[in-house]
């Protein structure tokens, strides 16, 4: 019998924004909060995803649910439940929905099978709790089978998809006509860009509402320049100093350290120095790119240039949604091994501990704003989380030119890569960038400004509330 996980969310006050926002932008969110009060009184909003870890829809759920529970609405967090073979078939249809054929399997009647009897079993675990006027936001592919069972109960549904592609190939028309029966039975849809909505998907149920990071979470709260090396040093990636541990602030209000370690791929031991760092934070995902970036960096920058390239990504044992994972980090190992020893030196992997979600997040945020500069050079992005989530740390992003990585690095706050697969040109930017400081300051400082004008917390609440309040009173 499948058991959904409840994933435990702290309510968060809205308040904590107002020093950041400004009162103008505070008072819109406290009144879309009220409305919201007196029109979802008695009924639940429900997400529904397929990870309590390990990527962008995750962390954003553990802070959107908990301001929304703060500001004293019934929001739940619920997890599904899948065997191997569901999550085979819904990361092919993650890859197609980008354009990519990924693996080599099918999409066919025996595929849809499982998967409509995985989304039966878990639709079922929550139809015995579900109300039938509740709201249910169903995130991405693995969840899209349950709401034909959801909608005939009565609930309201939403799916929403955090990826997609720009244009159409054999491979999206393909995806799209194996979730299209499951999603005919939504009642509204949100995409992250315009461009990703499919063609037959009626205009006037589709809301686009792009992603946001947490300001105070652990990924993104300040830390002192004093404290960042700590870190690092407990981390394992540098020799810096141990003799303390410093502490973050948990979304409970706790403080909390680093007790755990990085897995650690490096020539010569830890580094000495973080200086001129280049950064790529990212799942171990083919659609990321992290080979490319290794590829990139080693045969244009390292020896040539006095920088130092860090690849980081989760424990793969922690993502229990990506069967790629383990495979793709195998291969950037691969990679690695087989360089030269004077570029194995200038480039460090690293696997960071899932142990607890909140010490990873603080070792991410701790390796971004060590870093100089930050790359994103995905072959297909949804929207790039991690991309924001750098410029908010004043850093200059050198990324690709495709899916949401757009509508973030705007004229001014870094570098697009027209065809992240050009390697030559690639390289050719990033030793460019480093070689010039007062423009990497420039850049990080307009970055961090695009971030707290697009894509903090307040926006993404205020248009979720928006379409909410059109469901209920449609």
């Amino acid at each position: 019998m499948v058991q959904l996980r409840d994933v435990e969310v702290r309510d968060l006050s809205l308040s904590v924004f107002g020093p950041l926002i400004g009162t103008d932008r505070l008072a819109r969110l406290d009144s879309a909060a009220a409305t919201s009060r007196v029109l979802l009184d008695g009924r639940v909003v429900w997400n529904v995803n397929s990870t309590a870890s390990g990527g962008g829809v995750a962390e954003m759920l553990r802070t959107l649910v908990g301001y929304i529970r703060g500001a004293g609405i019934d929001a739940r967090w619920v997890v599904i439940e899948g065997d191997p073979h569901f999550f085979a078939i819904t990361k092919r249809v993650h890859n197609r929905i980008h354009g990519l054929p990924g693996d080599a399997g099918a999409l066919g009647p025996a595929e849809s099978a499982h998967y409509v009897e995985v989304s039966a079993a878990n639709a079922s675990a929550l139809l015995e709790r579900l109300h039938g006027n509740d709201i249910v936001l169903l995130h991405d592919p693995q969840t899209a089978g349950m709401a034909p069972w959801l909608h005939d109960a009565g609930a309201k549904v939403i799916w929403r998809s955090h990826i997609g592609a720009d244009t159409t190939n054999e491979w999206t028309d393909q995806t799209w006509a194996f979730l299209r029966p499951f999603l005919d039975a939504c009642d509204a849809f949100v995409f992250t860009r315009q461009p990703y909505v499919p063609a037959w998907m009626p205009a006037d149920m589709v809301s686009i509402i792009p992603p946001s990071i947490d300001p105070f979470s652990p990924k993104n709260q300040a830390i002192t320049d004093t404290d960042v090396p700590y870190f690092l040093a407990r981390i394992g990636l540098t020799s810096g100093p141990v003799d303390r541990a410093p502490t973050y602030t948990r979304t409970d209000g706790t403080s909390g350290t680093v007790d755990h370690q990085a897995t650690i791929v490096c020539e010569g031991g830890a580094l000495e120095t973080t200086a001129n760092m280049v950064l790529q934070v990212s799942r171990w995902d083919r659609l990321k790119d992290m080979s490319g970036v290794l590829s990139g960096f080693a045969s244009h920058l390292a020896g040539r240039v006095d920088a130092h390239l860090v690849l980081a990504g989760p424990a793969v044992e922690g993502v229990v949604d990506d069967p790629e994972g383990a495979v793709v980090l195998g291969e950037c190992i691969e990679a690695w091994e087989a360089l030269p020893t004077r570029q194995r030196r200038r480039i460090t992997l690293l696997s960071l501990p899932m142990n607890d979600i909140e010490e990873n997040a603080i070792m991410v945020n701790a390796l971004q704003r060590s870093a100089t500069v930050i790359v994103q050079k995905s072959l297909a992005e949804g929207f790039g989380l991690t991309v924001a989530e750098g410029m908010w740390k004043g850093k200059p992003l050198v990324a690709s030119r495709v899916g949401g990585i757009i509508d973030q690095v705007t004229p001014g706050t870094g570098i697009l890569l027209d065809d992240p697969t050009d390697i030559d040109a690639f390289g050719a930017v990033l030793a460019s960038l480093l070689e010039r400081p007062d423009e990497i300051r420039r850049l990080g400082v307009n970055a961090h400004q695009r971030v707290l004008d697009a894509f903090v917390g307040d926006q993404h609440l205020l248009q979720y509330a928006a379409l909410i309040e059109r469901l209920v009173l449609a």
